[in-house]
Order: structure tokens, then sequence, then C-alpha cells
């Protein structure tokens, strides 16, 4: 008998105090923090999810979750954001332009001061995935937040490089979604549409392509991120229950389409960089935020699969960078058999990539 897990559940996490914390960023959108306590703790870690996907990552019932993992090796205080990006609000799905210039400006600062109201001035280390990773980025080294004693940075941070089927996606997909489609966001669910519709012809076009599994969940997911079949992770790193149509589009759901031209610039500049240097809104952001990178002090570990399919081989050459700029401040871990997300969701990552994370924080904070 198939065996179902709740939308939404924190039943993912054992023997930890549960509290949310809704706060509000300086452009009026609501967001919130999740807090997992199980004792007091000079270290405080904040876990931060990519785009299409929330804190559900860190949570899952299924497997030895992030959250019980860091809490199992000492670190008894855990939040987790849902931002702008989050699967948990409407935001994604809304005909709205929000850039990860808005997210490095308005919402990482606001969550780092609602997370401060409760834990003073402890040590905080920041663990993100995906565009929450780029996002997060750009915030610490444009300046936007400071005091952050460590990052881990998986799969992406500064230097997003994608491969060559990707940039066409990114190219021509944001355009032809909104203009030819009339769509302003992709979704996993798009096979479960009424029969015939646009939505349920796209999905089926799509699975076409995606021979590798009989998901249909897994192959919009794929032509949504990244270049593979599948692209997101390899199908042997995912336990069983997470291959049900239902758990894929639960901890990756949709997507505005306005993020994939900011992105776009990015690739093209080979960094990140602001999607309108004109904005007066983030004028306070750099219009390069590797200008000044060398002058942040925060260690960054950067984390990759070597079967990355997203962002290929961002992370290597963003430590490069980094490299030449702040020597041996920065560290790389390249991860052998994982891809892009699964270092986060994979069935065996608090065996192969949780313990990595958990000594380069406990390094950081001696």
């Amino acid at each position: 008998m198939e065996h179902r897990i709740a939308r939404f559940t924190l039943d993912g996490v054992e023997d930890a105090e549960i509290s949310v914390h809704p706060f509000a960023t300086e452009d009026e959108l609501g967001l919130k923090l999740t807090r997992f306590r199980r004792g007091e703790s000079d270290d405080v870690v904040l876990l931060i999810h990519g785009l299409t996907s929330s804190s559900d990552i860190f949570v899952m019932p299924e497997i030895r979750n992030m959250t019980n993992f860091l809490l199992d090796n000492g670190f008894g205080d855990v939040w987790a954001l849902d931002f702008r990006m989050s699967s948990h609000f409407p935001y994604d799905v809304e005909t709205r332009d929000h850039t990860l210039d808005d997210i490095a400006h308005y919402d990482h600062p606001a969550a780092l001061a609602e997370i401060r109201r409760h834990v003073g001035d402890r040590r905080i280390h920041v663990i993100a995935h995906c565009l929450g990773s780029v996002s997060f980025a750009m915030s610490l080294f444009g300046g936007a937040v400071d005091g952050i004693t460590s990052m881990v940075a998986n799969s992406v941070a500064l230097t997003p490089r994608v491969s060559p089927w990707s940039k066409v996606k990114l190219a021509f997909g944001a355009t032809a979604f909104e203009y030819l489609l009339g769509l302003p966001y992709i979704d996993p669910r798009f096979h479960g549409a009424p029969p015939l519709t646009r939505r349920w012809l796209f999905a089926r076009a799509v699975s076409m392509f995606h021979p590798e599994c009989r998901e249909p969940a897994c192959h919009m997911q794929s032509f949504m991120w990244g270049s593979g079949r599948p692209a997101m992770y390899l199908h042997r790193n995912l336990a069983p229950r997470t291959h049900l149509h239902e758990r894929l589009a639960d901890l990756n759901g949709a997507s505005g389409v306005h993020y994939y031209r900011h992105i776009r610039k990015m690739v093209a500049a080979g960094r990140a960089v602001q999607n309108d240097p004109h904005d007066a809104r983030h004028e306070a952001l750099p219009a390069d935020y590797l200008k000044d990178a060398g002058k942040i002090t925060t260690p960054v570990l950067f984390l990759t699969g070597d079967h990355n399919r997203v962002f290929t081989d961002s992370n290597v050459f963003c430590h490069k960078v980094l490299e030449k700029l702040a020597p041996g401040r920065h560290e790389l871990q390249m991860l052998p058999g994982y891809g892009h997300i699964d270092p986060i969701i994979g069935k065996d990552a608090h065996l192969d990539v949780f313990p990595r994370i958990v000594d380069f924080i406990k390094r950081q904070a001696g």
C-alpha cells in the first residue's frame, strides 16, 4: 500500500520545540521562519531553500533530513527560511516581476533581523541551496547583511554557469511562456491539468523526451531546471517514496518565469549582477556583486555534485575566482555521484554530505 506523506508537514523533525515566526519585508511581502529548538546553543544555523522549493526540503520525513542531523550534532537552534520563492506562498505564480535583487535587498536582511531579535549576538551560520544560495551570496557579498560566521553554498553562488541547452531555454523560455503560451509560470503538476489544455499538452510534450522514468513531475522539473534525464538529481540517490509524483511536486513546486530573465543576465555576464542597475530601489547594492568580494571575511564552503546538470561547474569556478581575491579563505568540496538537489534530499546525504557541512561549520565556530 502506498504511504502518503502530508504536504508541508513538520513531522520529519524529532524531539524539537517548533515555532513559526512570520515577518514582513520592506517591500510589503509576508514571509516566515520556522525555528527548531532542542536546547541552548552558541551557534545558530539558518537553512535557505531554492527556487520552486521551500523549507520542506530540510525536514523531509522519508530521510534523515538536514534539520535532524544538525540537531543531533550539537546545533540546538536551527531556523528554516521560506522567502518569496517558497512554494508555501502564492508569489511565484502571480504576475510579479521580482528579481534576485529584491530577495538580496529585502528578504534576507529582514529574515536575519527577525532571527537576531530572538538569538541576540550568537554566531549565525547559513546553509543555502540553488537560487537561495545565489541570492544570499548577493546579500552577503553586496553588503546587505553582515555578521555571518560561515556560509555553505550548494550547487551555485556568485557565478551561475549552465549547459548550452539551458542557455537556449533561458534565452527564449520566459518570452515563449508568457506571450506564446500565455502562462506566467511553470508547474510540475501541469500533467494533471484538464485534458487538451495548454498545460496538459505541454506536459505530455515534455514527457516525450524523458524516457528515464514514468513520473511527469520529474520530467517537468528537468525541463524547468537544467539539462539531463533527469536534470536535478540522480534517481539512485532518492529514497523510494520521493519518486512519487505527489512528493516531487510537493518538494519542488511552481515557478514564475521572471526569475529566468535575471539568471540569463548573470550567465551572460559570468557573475552575479543587478537585473537593472538603474533601479533606484536597489542603489545601495553593487551592480557587480563580485566587485568587493575580497573584502568579505565570511568563509564559504562551496559544495557541488560532480553530476550537476543544473549549474554545472558554477561553484568550482566561483571558488577559483574567490581564491584569487582572498587566498585560503574559502573551501570547495566535490560530491562524487551527486547532482544539484540530491545533496540536500538524497537518501544517503546524511552519510555523504551532511558530515562535511557540520565539520566545516564546527571549524568556523571553533
